[in-house]
């Protein structure tokens, strides 16, 4: 029996994320010099992309679909990522292993 999968994990070369969210090679390398996605590396500098990053990359797809520029999208996924970030910390404060 394997070991589970963490959804951040960088499993996916870039070709088969250009694939899975019906991208081009290009968009993917221009995102990420853009800064909307971050894959991660092995150890000699290949894009490993995870499901996270494949969601977010349908993601990016949509906002472009809606006409937004790279900046405004930039901007949406700061925002969603430090709402995302405010929910799981006032989650941990709810439930009480925030307390020292």
């Amino acid at each position: 029996m394997g070991r589970a999968r963490r959804s951040s994990e960088g499993v996916y070369a870039i070709s088969v994320a250009a694939e899975l969210s019906g991208m081009a090679l290009s968009s993917l390398r221009l995102y990420e010099r853009r800064g909307l996605l971050t894959p991660s590396r092995t150890d000699r500098g290949t894009r490993r992309y995870s499901e996270d990053d494949v969601e977010r990359l349908e993601r990016i797809a949509g906002l472009v679909g809606a006409g937004l520029t790279i900046e405004g999208i930039r901007i949406i996924l700061e925002l969603e990522d430090e709402n995302a970030r405010l929910r799981r910390e006032l989650a941990r404060l709810r439930s009480g292993t925030g307390q020292g």
